[in-house]
């Protein structure tokens, strides 16, 4: 009899237009985490509520993710990739990286035309992160921290092996609203978790 191994679907961050939820782009986890770290907490009514207040929630709770990602080129250095060749894993890191940074051009264009006074500088709005760990827990969120640890290179000092640890913080409606592409993921992932509770 053969043997049949269960087909192991991989995680993956997305990027969608915040405002418009139209997907910009997608980074698949070379390897999912071995392990999760979620923290739950609860918005109560204040530090130190009344009697009346006590069992009342402001909204749902702050939810933290923590991870840690595997990023290796043992296998595209056995098939000669040219890319790896020449470069590592710098691409890979790179598409995480840029996760936390405007655009130049944006950079660029504020930067002109406020010396010439056309506008007032405003933070600039980035694209809203999707982290997807399951069909059932997808959801949007905003990356806290990013430290990256470099572990082996090549002759040319280029990274091939990484491990980079992810801190995302779970935006709810609370955050970013009902009527947006965020608060509709999000929405999707806390009636996911109450449909599994009926079923616990």
């Amino acid at each position: 009899m053969a043997n049949v191994s269960p087909l192991l679907r991989k995680g993956a961050i997305l990027t969608l237009d915040p405002t418009l939820g139209i997907p910009l782009g997608k980074i698949m986890l070379q390897y999912n985490p071995d392990t999760i770290t979620r923290s739950l907490k609860p918005q109560s009514v204040g530090d130190e509520p009344d009697r009346t207040e006590i069992l009342r929630l402001k909204g749902p709770p702050i939810e933290t993710i923590k991870c840690e990602i595997e990023i290796d080129a043992t296998d595209q250095l056995a098939d000669s990739d040219a890319t790896t060749m020449s470069l590592g894993i710098q691409p890979q890191l790179s598409l995480l990286e840029l996760l936390l940074y405007p655009s130049s051009g944006t950079l660029i264009v504020n930067e002109v035309l406020s010396l010439f006074g056309t506008i007032e500088i405003l933070p600039m709005e980035s694209a809203l992160t999707v982290f997807a760990w399951s069909n059932q827990r997808v959801t949007p969120v905003r990356i806290t921290e990013m430290e990256i640890t470099e572990e082996a290179f090549d002759p040319q000092l280029n990274p091939i092996r990484a491990k980079v640890s992810l801190g995302l913080r779970v935006l709810s409606v609370n955050d970013v609203g009902f009527l947006t592409p965020a608060g509709a993921l999000y929405l999707v992932y806390q009636t996911s978790k109450e449909a599994m509770a009926q079923m616990g």
